[in-house]
């Protein structure tokens, strides 16, 4: 993983910020372990206290945070519910754990979840999109609920009213892996996954893979939103 920069085909980082590949898996996968993984088991576990037996929804289940955490929070024993822009997305999604898909171009997430919960909420919301989504976010949680946000992958820049949160006694908090990813618990966490991968005990999605001379091309397809995995 690197901090700034991008797009070479040769570059140093610092050894904290690099992982052994396990024998056996083939290095492409691997690359989709560290940042989505990684960012995914803080989403759920270190910040956002995820226990057997409780609903999360994830936002954008299928992006790398979210296809990693969809089959994270269901080992966990957790019932896991995710938004997709189609069907067809949702689809795929259940292949990794997801219980109850929610189209969000068809149907008000916020009513589905309240729904699926009997108007209970979810324990927890991992929302790598941010904005509005971040703000229908908040009202999916229930009584003790987390909200967790993290990227912010829509760029909507705004300010949320999080006074309602303490009459449920609700909580919101934002994840960076930057800040954690050399400290010995995330390294050996995300160890973990990587060995998990090479195991077959976790699965990868990569959605395609593109030459670095069409790198242009890579990012006008992962901004149409047409992508289910990473985009090598």
């Amino acid at each position: 993983t690197v901090s700034f920069g991008a797009h070479a085909a040769i570059r140093s980082t610092a050894a904290s910020a690099t992982w052994k590949v396990p024998y056996g898996l083939d290095i492409r996968l691997a690359s989709c372990v560290p940042i989505p993984f990684g960012t995914a088991d803080d989403c759920l576990f270190e910040f956002g206290r995820l226990q057997a037996g409780e609903t999360v929804l994830i936002q954008g289940g299928g992006g790398g945070v979210g296809l990693a955490a969809i089959p994270l929070a269901k080992r966990a024993g957790a019932t896991v519910y995710a938004t997709a822009s189609s069907d067809e997305k949702l689809a795929k999604l259940r292949e990794y754990g997801m219980d109850v898909g929610i189209n969000y171009r068809r149907d008000d997430a916020v009513a589905e979840v309240r729904r699926l919960t009997d108007n209970r909420g979810v324990n927890l919301v991992v929302d790598p999109v941010g904005g509005d989504t971040l703000a229908q976010s908040l009202k999916c949680i229930g009584y003790r609920g987390r909200a967790i946000t993290v990227g912010n992958a829509s760029r909507d820049v705004r300010q949320y009213d999080i006074r309602t949160l303490g009459g449920m006694t609700q909580s919101i908090t934002g994840v960076f892996l930057g800040a954690e990813i050399s400290t010995p618990r995330a390294r050996a966490m995300i160890d973990g996954h990587l060995r998990d991968v090479a195991k077959g005990e976790l699965k990868v999605l990569g959605d395609r893979e593109v030459a670095l001379a069409d790198a242009a091309e890579a990012h006008r397809y992962i901004e149409s939103r047409s992508a289910v995995g990473r985009v090598l």
